[in-house]
């Protein structure tokens, strides 16, 4: 069955007729389906003499977000027959026609659309892909007729993608469209009000109103000591994870995440030491000595132990140990609007025990310098247990993330 469109997603379908077309807003809001029931039209159509593209930040992103949704026969019906797709490949096949799939996650990518004539295009996640690899797929679309749709959530307003197209559409052969939640006519109402309740701050004014905001304040701006830090922690079901933060000239943090048979997470416990204070560096394996010891101690063996990513060395030492550790989640921002997340709803709580991370987490703050510049990113200061307990909870997600109570929305 063919999904049920909103006015402004069939409007949006109608009239994206412009060289660049761009779908932008709330998340769940329809406007993927929209864009890629146009691309499947465009594809059929589409001229010869020229390459048919699809990009996006990563394989694994777009075998998501695009191939996903086109080989689902109860959103495309027959059509999806047609959508031929191997999750990691380099080509896919849609309607007949060869489509290149080209990733673009740094600043090389652009290279490779070097030597591409191309007849049309789609971009999953415009906003996260580099401006020069957008730049070069433009001058690339030179077959006559040639389009390219895109998709994004909005991100700050001095992001290239609105200050260089979007505020410039009158200007250039550009259509684009405004999604909100109201939009997407499959969404249940239940659905919706926990989208409402589990993002906050910055994530909700960008992924619910679908705002170009700046990222200014506090990052965790549902924190409220009164509500996230107990005295007593439930009977833990399972230690989850211990996240590290290596220093060596700055703080080295260590914080134990549980789940309680209450369904939240807890940051449980935490080992702290401070170069600077003790007046001594420890080496790799004086800090694995000491953070087995402390375990021990504690009585707690982590099902998992996620290390710094730029601690390799530390890990080798940890393996050398007997203490098997992977590498953590270092997408800092989807990591934030995790632990922000579930700071919202209720779902995570800190023992009091954990001085290090409630010293820190009130003052995490956006750096307003880079928000003026289109980039967000946390003032890199006082954040070693903020790091070390972000490290535990986004790097371990799969595994909690259908054991959690439902929310609980905090009122701040």
């Amino acid at each position: 069955m063919a999904p049920r469109l909103s006015e402004l997603q069939e409007r949006s379908i109608a009239h994206s007729t412009a060289r660049i077309n761009v779908w932008c807003g709330a998340v769940r809001s329809g406007k993927t389906i929209s864009s890629l029931l146009r691309w499947l039209t465009y594809v059929a159509t589409a001229p010869r003499g020229g390459a048919l593209v699809v990009a996006g930040k990563t394989l694994d992103t777009v075998a998501r977000n695009v191939f996903g949704p086109l080989q689902d026969p109860l959103l495309f019906g027959p059509a999806a027959r047609h959508v031929h797709y191997t999750r990691g490949a380099s080509t896919a096949t849609i309607l007949g026609r060869t489509v290149e799939v080209i990733t673009a996650n740094d600043a090389r990518a652009e290279g490779r659309l070097r030597g591409l004539t191309a007849a049309g295009a789609y971009v999953d996640e415009l906003t996260l892909v580099p401006e020069a690899f957008f730049t070069q797929l433009l001058a690339r679309l030179s077959v006559p007729g040639a389009k390219v749709f895109c998709t994004t959530n909005p991100d700050g307003p001095a992001h290239w993608v609105r200050r260089k197209f979007l505020l410039r559409a009158g200007e250039l052969d550009l259509r684009w469209w405004h999604f909100t939640l109201d939009d997407n006519p499959a969404l249940d109402p239940a659905y919706i009000a926990a989208l409402r309740a589990e993002y906050t701050g910055l994530w909700y004014r960008r992924f619910i109103l679908g705002e170009w905001c700046l990222a200014e304040g506090a990052v965790y701006d549902a924190w409220d000591e009164t509500v996230h830090v107990v005295d007593e922690l439930p009977p833990i079901d399972r230690w989850l994870a211990l996240g590290i933060d290596y220093g060596t000239t700055n703080p080295f943090a260590a914080i134990l995440l549980g789940l309680g048979v209450d369904g939240r997470l807890y940051l449980a416990r935490e080992w702290r030491y401070d170069s600077k204070l003790a007046r001594r560096a420890l080496t790799d394996a004086e800090y694995s000595a000491r953070l087995r010891e402390w375990l021990a101690r504690e009585g707690v063996r982590p099902e998992y132990v996620v290390v710094d990513p730029s601690a390799a060395s530390f890990r080798a030492q940890l393996y050398h140990d007997g203490l098997s550790a992977m590498l953590g989640d270092n997408d800092v921002l989807a990591g934030i609007r995790t632990v922000a997340s579930l700071l919202a709803t209720g779902r995570l709580k800190v023992h009091r025990s954990c001085r290090g991370f409630i010293e820190e987490v009130a003052g995490y703050s956006w750096d307003d310098q880079a928000a003026q510049r289109g980039v967000d990113q946390p003032v890199k200061a006082d954040d070693h247990s903020l790091d070390a307990a972000r490290y535990a909870i986004h790097s371990t997600r799969a595994v909690w993330q259908y054991l959690l109570a439902p929310p609980e929305p905090v009122a701040t």
